[in-house]
Formats: structure tokens, C-alpha cells, sequence
């Protein structure tokens, strides 16, 4: 890596955790020539810095395929893989069990409404005070 490092950085001790997670380059075609540390690098950026990909440092690769990388990992679940290695990780280090045996959901985590459905979607009536203004 010779560029100036970003806060959202992965450091060497965390690419040691994240890097067996990643899926190999897909056989046959072109061989991958982007470093995949890099590629992670960019994503994190873009997570923190909450910019659009277009406006990812040309520091660091191209937004296109990092977008790509991003999607792929989306749809084929490698970010829900990293996520529970991770956390199976840590609940181990915290000597728990690795997956949770229980959930809470309180009734401020979980909003609804009364009426639901289109009703809830429904447009808003004018009031008496409006129409006379507005016809």
C-alpha cells in the first residue's frame, strides 16, 4: 500500500481475520489484478465517509469495481459470512456461545400503526379552514 491510509483502513490484524473470507478469484478468464485488501479499503470508506461511489479517492481503485466487488459480495452472502465469523469470534473471546440463544424486541424497537395498509397511505383531507382558502 503506498498511498497516505484512511481512518477506515482495515489494519493488519484485522485483513488477518477478514482475508480467509473472501472467495477466491473465479476460475478460468482474466486472473484478478485488484488487491482485494484495496477493494475493502474503498468499501469501509465509503461506509464512513457516507460519500456516493463515484467520489471514491482515485487513491483507491476505480469506483466501478469496487461497487461491483461490493454487490457481488451482497448477493452471493459473503458480507452475512464475514458478519457471523466475526461474530462467533468475538462472543468466543467473550466465552459465550458463538450464535445468540435469544433475542429482545421491546415495543420502541419495533414500530407500527394502528390502521396499516393503504389506510395509512391514504392522502390527507383538507380541513374546512383550507378549502376556504384553497379552492
Amino acid at each position: 500500500m503506498n498511498r497516505t491510509s484512511y481512518s477506515s483502513d482495515i489494519n493488519d490484524d484485522q485483513w488477518k481475520v477478514i482475508e480467509p473470507l473472501i472467495p477466491p478469484a473465479k476460475p478460468g478468464g482474466r486472473p484478478r489484478s485488484v488487491d482485494m485488501r484495496e477493494i475493502l479499503n474503498a468499501i469501509f470508506y465509503v461506509v464512513r465517509s457516507g460519500c456516493a461511489w463515484r467520489l471514491i479517492p482515485h487513491d483507491l481503485p476505480i469506483w466501478s469495481t469496487v461497487y461491483d466487488y461490493f454487490r457481488q459480495f451482497r448477493k452471493t452472502g459473503v458480507w452475512q459470512n464475514i458478519h457471523d465469523a466475526l461474530r462467533a469470534q468475538l462472543r468466543r473471546r467473550q466465552g459465550r456461545e458463538e450464535s445468540p440463544s435469544a433475542a429482545i424486541i421491546d415495543s420502541q424497537s419495533v414500530k407500527t400503526t394502528e390502521k396499516g395498509g393503504f389506510a395509512d397511505m391514504m392522502q390527507a383531507r383538507k380541513s374546512t379552514a383550507e378549502s376556504a382558502i384553497w379552492p
